[in-house]
């Protein structure tokens, strides 16, 4: 059964998913359901322009997606607030319960010595920012090596091979 979309077959579609996940062609195989000779069967794939077209799709969207991620993960760091954190300087024994309505992102370390008080480190906000700047200008650049090698493999093959397969 063909998608309307991209012209491929389910299992088609659900390999370029796993391989677009694990760049692992025999399992990305395996996980599609290709249980006969899935490494050559996973290799066949890849010589197919709309597989490597899905593949490649797949995997700016996972790219953006992870982008947009660390960006919200280093803006918390960057910005979160320390208040539940110097609240739980002042508690004598917190519950669970207290501990799990604690927005407690932004530590990175807890020690409370037996004889001591309790110390708590947080993540460096500025090395955040840094992270954040260095993510902005990575998206700006917008490399996706993994795709090209596989075009580039894939093209390779086709002309060592004399088949027009995938061009």
């Amino acid at each position: 059964m063909k998608n309307k979309d991209s012209g491929l077959t389910v299992r088609e579609k659900l390999f370029c998913v796993y391989f677009a996940s694990t760049a692992d062609i025999e399992h990305s195989a395996k996980c599609a359901g290709y249980d006969k000779e899935p490494l050559k069967k996973g290799q066949a794939l890849l010589l197919k322009r709309e597989v490597v077209d899905e593949i490649a799709t797949l995997s700016k969207n996972r790219e953006r997606a992870m982008s947009e991620v660390t960006q919200l993960f280093y803006e918390k760091l960057a910005f979160g607030s320390i208040a539940d954190a110097v609240s739980l300087l002042y508690m004598d024994s917190p519950t669970k319960e207290q501990l799990s309505k604690m927005d407690l992102y932004m530590v990175q370390e807890i020690k409370k010595p037996k004889d001591g008080a309790m110390e708590i480190k947080f993540f460096d906000r500025l090395k955040a920012l840094e992270k954040i700047a260095q993510s902005k200008e990575k998206t700006k650049q917008g490399s996706n090596s993994l795709v090209e090698a596989l075009y580039q493999g894939a093209q390779n093959i086709s002309n060592c091979a004399g088949d027009d397969t995938y061009v």
